[in-house]
């Protein structure tokens, strides 16, 4: 969440910062509540000094002997008035706190302005795609026709946008996986966990999934207990309400999970294949710095995602979210774009953001500084290190070949008992 200090002295800044993201929130409603709670608390104040000044009247009284009663019943009055006042008070700050966190992130100076992902700005591309003496063929098409997809059977055991993934799809997976974690813990200078996938509402706060995003998730109905949409949350929240010390950043992560998100928003959108699902599978980054770092290390965490597609050999391309498609509670955001030969466009793979501050506040993650024992908040990051469905996808797309079979990637056949393409004979087994 944003410093509430800022929000109070610096309204018109934070009045460009939402019309800069195209934000809807009711900044106005916000300082009324600030202004209304100032009240109260000056009127609380001058009822206690009022107490107090009665109190040790009282208690003159009664050293001279005189009777206090009418001045005890007095201040008995005043208790109650505070007591009510004390209790308004307590509504007033639930509620800006409650608003609080429906508030965006401020953004980076260097944040391209825009309404939508069309202002975007591309920074870079690696590989040149693939020409192709045929029409290449969609995902799903190859995954059916090798018998390492099954979409029917997913929608039948739980609904659309669940798949079963069988034979060589399940084990190109799973090779995807192991292919991840090992280079971003052999050469990255990760550390593995390996976190619940059920966390509480607190942790789910703590990231900014909540309250805003509530509809987006999948809830436990007996239990505070919510269905991890990325491992960004557990990995971010694992310092929850702790003091770090400086000398111990910066503290890097990473993470194999499975995901779930009901993508409640985006229904009619890639309902085929597998690219937008209930259910996936991502290895995720994240870490934990002091603020003057915390851009230096953003770059290399872009870095490290990046690496993981150039050694599987598929063209992407880098681009930086404009304010109005970047997240809430990201201060900027580079995209990573595969290119899928079915769609003849860059799809997102992975998204590597800096959140500053924002989720350490929400979350009360602190640092002790080496210089004078001054506590601040570390920065946050997390990228998608990366999507592994997708990178499935477009392994199959980019290497598929005019019989319909698919080649595996040079790099990844270790990790897929040294199989090098996937044919129909071989796919299921």
């Amino acid at each position: 969440m944003l410093d509430p200090k800022w929000i109070r002295e610096h309204p018109d800044d934070v009045r460009e910062l939402l019309r800069r993201r195209g934000h809807g929130f009711d900044l106005d409603a916000l300082l009324a509540l600030e202004s209304e709670r100032l009240e109260v608390l000056n009127e609380v104040e001058g009822l206690r000094a009022k107490r107090n000044d009665g109190s040790k009247r009282v208690g003159e009284i009664k050293k001279s002997g005189g009777d206090a009663s009418s001045l005890v019943e007095e201040m008995k009055t005043t208790g109650e008035k505070i007591r009510e006042m004390d209790s308004r008070l307590t509504g007033i700050e639930d509620e800006w706190n409650r608003q609080l966190l429906l508030m965006p992130n401020r953004l980076s100076g260097d944040v391209p302005i825009g309404s939508d992902e069309s202002a975007n700005i591309e920074i870079r591309r690696w590989g040149e795609p693939g020409e192709y003496s045929f029409e290449p063929r969609p995902h799903w098409e190859l995954g059916e026709s090798l018998g390492i997809m099954d979409f029917e059977r997913g929608a039948r055991l739980a609904e659309s946008r669940f798949t079963v993934l069988r034979g060589a799809g399940a084990r190109l997976e799973r090779g995807l996986i192991n292919f991840m974690l090992d280079l971003h813990t052999t050469k990255h200078g990760y550390v593995e966990i390996l976190p619940p996938m059920l966390v509480n509402s607190a942790t789910m706060t703590g990231t900014g999934q909540l309250p805003k995003f509530a509809d987006d998730q999948y809830k436990c109905v007996n239990d505070d207990l919510w269905l991890i949409p990325t491992a960004e949350v557990p990995l971010t929240n694992l310092h929850y309400g702790e003091i770090l010390s400086e000398s111990d950043l910066p503290l890097l992560y990473t993470a194999y999970t499975v995901c779930f998100r009901r993508e409640a928003g985006s229904y009619g959108r890639d309902m085929r294949g597998m690219l937008r699902q209930h259910q996936f599978d991502k290895v995720e980054l994240v870490k934990l710095c002091a603020p003057e770092t915390s851009y230096r290390e953003l770059d290399l965490l872009l870095e490290d995602a990046e690496s993981v597609l150039r050694a599987l050999e598929l063209p992407y391309r880098v681009v930086v979210l404009s304010s109005g498609d970047i997240g809430n509670a990201a201060a900027k955001t580079y995209d990573i774009e595969v290119w899928l030969p079915s769609q003849g466009c860059y799809r997102e793979i992975s998204s590597c953001s800096n959140c500053e501050d924002f989720q350490s506040r929400r979350m009360g993650t602190r640092y002790r500084m080496k210089d004078g024992g001054k506590i601040g908040f570390v920065h946050t990051l997390n990228g998608s290190g990366i999507a592994v469905g997708r990178c499935l996808i477009a392994i199959m797309e980019n290497f598929q070949e005019e019989n319909g079979c698919v080649s595996i990637p040079e790099a990844l056949r270790p990790y897929v008992g040294g199989m090098n393409r996937i044919a129909p004979s071989s796919a299921a087994k």
